[in-house]
Formats: C-alpha cells, sequence, structure tokens
C-alpha cells in the first residue's frame, strides 16, 4: 500500500515548501524592480495565469490521477516518456547537490550572526575570509571544512525530513513553511518603519509601463513563475500521487501558486524596505545597493543587519532562520521526489534509498565547498534551470497536450486492481482535464487546453532557443570555453544519459 498524506493541509503544505525557496527572497524583488517595477507585475500575473497555474494542475492531475512518481507516471502517457521523468528528478538531484551547501552557508552566518562576525566589509568577508574565492573554477584550491562541516549538517537535516516518507514530511512542514512566513512579516515591519524605507519600496514597485513593450521582460516573467514554483521537477507528480483519491486537485493547484507568488511579493517589501534604509545611512543611491542572488543574502543583508540600531543579532538570527526553513522544504522535496520513484519501481527499502541519496549528493557537493566552488555552482546552476528545466517543461507539455491516452491502461489496472492508490480508476479512461474538474470544486475550461498545448510550449521553446543562441554567441558569464563545458553541458549530457539507463532498468514486481 502507498503512503498517503495525513490531510489536506500536509499536502498543500508540502507543495508550497517545494514552491517556496531561496530564490522568493533573492530573485522575485531583484527581476521585478530591473523589468519594469511595479508594471511587472502585469506579465508576472499573465504568466501565472497561462503558465504557472496550468502546469501545476497538470502535474496535481497526472499524479493523482495514475498515482505513481514522476518518470512512472509519464511512462504511461508513452513509454518513452519515462525517460523525461527520471531526467527531470535528476536535474533536481543536481540542484540540490548545491542547494544543500547555499544551506551550509546559512548555517554558518547563523552561528556569524550573535556576534556580526562578517564584521564592517562584508563582501570582503564572504568572498576572501568565508569561501577564499579563488581566480577561477579551473583553480579548485583546497575543500573550506566549515562550510563541509555545515553541508553534513544539512543532509542530516533534511534526510531526517524524508525518512518515513510523506508521515514525516506531513509534519516537518507544518514548521518549515510557517515559521518563515512569521519571521517574514516579522522582517517586513522592522524594514518598513527603518529610515529610508520607504524610498527603497519605491524604487521596487514605481511602475515604468515602457517595459512591458519589452518581449524580453515578458520573457521574464515566464522564466520566474516557471522556476518559482518548482514545475518540471517531478516534485509535484510525486506529491500528487500520494493524494488520498477524493482529494480536490484544481483548487490545490491555486492555492498553491499563489501562496508562492504572495510570499515573492511580500519578501519585495522586506529586501527593499532595508535597502532603502542602506542607501539612506551609506548615501548612496538605491540603484547602487541593489544585489540579486548570494550576494543579496551574504554581503548587502548582513550590512543592513550591522547597521540596525537596536538588536542587529536578533534580526542577524531571524533572517539566517528563515533562509534556512526556505530552504530545507525545497531541498527535501526534491530529494522525497527521486528516493520515491527509485523505491516504487526497483522496491528497494526506503532507508536504503534515503541514505543512498544522500551520501551521493554530499559527495559530489563537495567541489562546492572547494575555493572554486562558487563559480562551478554559478555555472551549474545556470544549466540546470535554463536548459534541464525548460527542456522538461517543453516535453511535458507536449507529451500531455498530444499523447495523453490511456488506452493503453487497462492491463495495468487489470495487473494492479489490489493496489489501494489506483483500484477505483474507471475502465472508461477521461482525457485529463475533465478529470481534474471531477476532482474539484470548481472547473477549468479550454484555456487550459489552449495554455499546455500551445502557448506555454511557444515561450518556454522561445526561452530555450534565446538561452541556447547567447550560449553560442558567449560563454556563460566570462567563465571560460571549458569550465562551461564541464559545469554545464557535460552535467546535462550526463543526466540523460543516467535517465535512459534508469528507464532500461527493469521494474521489480
Amino acid at each position: 500500500m502507498r503512503d498517503i498524506w495525513e490531510s489536506r493541509t500536509s499536502f498543500v503544505l508540502a507543495s508550497i515548501g517545494s514552491a517556496i525557496g531561496l530564490g522568493n527572497i533573492w530573485r522575485f524583488p531583484y527581476v521585478c524592480y530591473a523589468n519594469g517595477g511595479g508594471a511587472f507585475l502585469i506579465p508576472y500575473l499573465v504568466a501565472l495565469l497561462t503558465a504557472g497555474i496550468p502546469l501545476m494542475i497538470l502535474e496535481f492531475s497526472l499524479g493523482h490521477r495514475i498515482s505513481r512518481p514522476a518518470p512512472l507516471a509519464l511512462g504511461h502517457l508513452k513509454k518513452g516518456f519515462e525517460v523525461l521523468g527520471w531526467f527531470a528528478l535528476l536535474v533536481g538531484f543536481g540542484i540540490v547537490t548545491y542547494y544543500a551547501v547555499v544551506m551550509g552557508w546559512c548555517f554558518n552566518y547563523l552561528k556569524f550572526s550573535f556576534n556580526l562576525a562578517w564584521g564592517t566589509d562584508t563582501q570582503a568577508f564572504f568572498f576572501n575570509d568565508f569561501l577564499k574565492l579563488s581566480d577561477s573554477p579551473m583553480q579548485i584550491g583546497g575543500i573550506q571544512w566549515w562550510i563541509a562541516l555545515a553541508l553534513v549538517l544539512t543532509w542530516v537535516c533534511v534526510i531526517a525530513a524524508i525518512w518515513k516518507g510523506v508521515k514525516t514530511v506531513g509534519k516537518v512542514v507544518y514548521f518549515t513553511v510557517i515559521i518563515p512566513w512569521v519571521i517574514l512579516i516579522v522582517l517586513v515591519i522592522r524594514g518598513i518603519t527603518l529610515p529610508g524605507a520607504i524610498e527603497g519600496i519605491k524604487f521596487y514597485l514605481t511602475p515604468d509601463f515602457s517595459a512591458l513593450l519589452n518581449y524580453q521582460v515578458w520573457l521574464a516573467a515566464y522564466s520566474q513563475v516557471f522556476f518559482s514554483l518548482t514545475i518540471g521537477f517531478g516534485v509535484q507528480i510525486t506529491y500528487a500521487s500520494f493524494l488520498p483519491e477524493k482529494a480536490d486537485v484544481v483548487n490545490n493547484a491555486f492555492l498553491v501558486s499563489f501562496a508562492n507568488n504572495a510570499t515573492s511579493f511580500i519578501g519585495g517589501f522586506a529586501v527593499f524596505s532595508a535597502l532603502g534604509y542602506y542607501s539612506s545611512q551609506s548615501g548612496l543611491p538605491v540603484s547602487e545597493v541593489v544585489q540579486s542572488g548570494p550576494q543579496l543574502a551574504f554581503v548587502t543583508y548582513p550590512t543592513i543587519i550591522s547597521m540596525l540600531p537596536i538588536a542587529a543579532p536578533v534580526f542577524g538570527v531571524l533572517f539566517f532562520i528563515m533562509l534556512l526553513t526556505l530552504g530545507i522544504d525545497s531541498a527535501f522535496s526534491l530529494v522525497e521526489a527521486g528516493a520515491a520513484s527509485i523505491i516504487d519501481k526497483f522496491k528497494v527499502k526506503r532507508v536504503h534509498a534515503n541514505i543512498g541519496f544522500g551520501i551521493l549528493a554530499l559527495v559530489i557537493g563537495i567541489i562546492y565547498t572547494t575555493r572554486a566552488g562558487l563559480y562551478w555552482l554559478d555555472i551549474v546552476d545556470y544549466f540546470m534551470n535554463n536548459f534541464g528545466l525548460l527542456v522538461v517543461g517543453l516535453i511535458q507539455c507536449f507529451a500531455v497536450g498530444y499523447f495523453y491516452s490511456f488506452d493503453d491502461m487497462k492491463d495495468f489496472l487489470a495487473r494492479k486492481a489490489g493496489d489501494r492508490s489506483i483500484f477505483s480508476i474507471p475502465a472508461k479512461i477521461v482525457k485529463l482535464r475533465e478529470y481534474a474538474n471531477s476532482k474539484s470544486d470548481f472547473s477549468i475550461g479550454v484555456w487550459w487546453d489552449f495554455c499546455v498545448k500551445y502557448l506555454t510550449p511557444v515561450v518556454v521553446g522561445s526561452l530555450f532557443i534565446i538561452n541556447v543562441a547567447e550560449r553560442i554567441k558567449s560563454a556563460y558569464g566570462g567563465y571560460s570555453r571549458i569550465a562551461e563545458f564541464l559545469g554545464g553541458w557535460v552535467v546535462i549530457i550526463l543526466f540523460i544519459a543516467v535517465a535512459v539507463i534508469l528507464y532500461k532498468k527493469k521494474e521489480k514486481e
């Protein structure tokens, strides 16, 4: 008998936790500011309604309909699509190997927060003292042991969270989703009461409607929505496969999507109010203190925390606890999706799948704890998000939009008649949209078909073509071609090969 979520709340919180991550705090506000400010919310909302929510409904419906993890669910659309499912999980695996290292940084900085150990020059502290960053990716240097030890601690926490699958995940997410929301609200309230905060918020939201005529702004909106919802990792398909037979599909998809994007938007107030304060204290314009990614979290924000007139260490501790709790449920969702697929297909024991996954990811993650680790993290992250996930999203839309047919599942249903998770599926299989509507309080219409079959593939395909063209013209980030090749194309090709191998391995009965 398959595991089942103990309640709808557990499933929704787990799905929200998977979607909400570090990028909600350090990527969305910057993308919004750089693409028209408040005007960016228009294409962002359009992208959410035409790509984010339709794909979330797709993944929830597919997982719930077949009650099997991503590779096996996609494999029932058309046998060869199982490769796509394994590739999606491997992309997630590639991401979690460095995501766990970033969480290790957060553990270290949580310790630094108690006495503001980063000092006054936070940039020099992060790059020179903490990372001891080398001059290039090919200058690997030694392992930074404090980071490596924090990486081990991260993996202990992640594996503990999924030790019994959805039974432990369903309990852990009550803390890892609710706690960061509470802290975020505290940081927003503190931020908007600081001198200069209003200028930062104006900078964040002042609309530049002329930006709406720039196609790159619309592509940025679709890209942000696509990546922020954890679509294309196989996670949401796997999580939905653990839903009980009468669970709602469409409502859950809307709820998870809006909760994720509301968190991103509110996070912008915490970030830009603090940047406005930083600007007023330093005398620099807001435009010169705006940062995205690790530099925002580990350079700019520590500087702001040090400037606070009251209880600076307290807000430092709260900030890094928030980042840790935001990160851990995204991390363990990627691990659980992979472990559940291995368990389901090859019938290995959960303890072996969990520990094996953790050890392998930990060993690979060591490269990111070296002096060149930040470079390799940057390269791999770019390729996983801009090539790996785009390919999964594009082919997934194609698979469901043009190959969704379960006529060949009759034998499968007969063999599995004793399995609680699927015995109630009717003999006459309906289309996925009709199935989603039959499991929901309100119905979706033909707009969903149009988005999945035409609009989203066109947008995602355009993003993919643009990224390929850019990489033909020049290496990513100014790195050498050999570094780009090793950290990008080799990893993508390796994951495709491993996905094919896993697909060809016979499923154990």
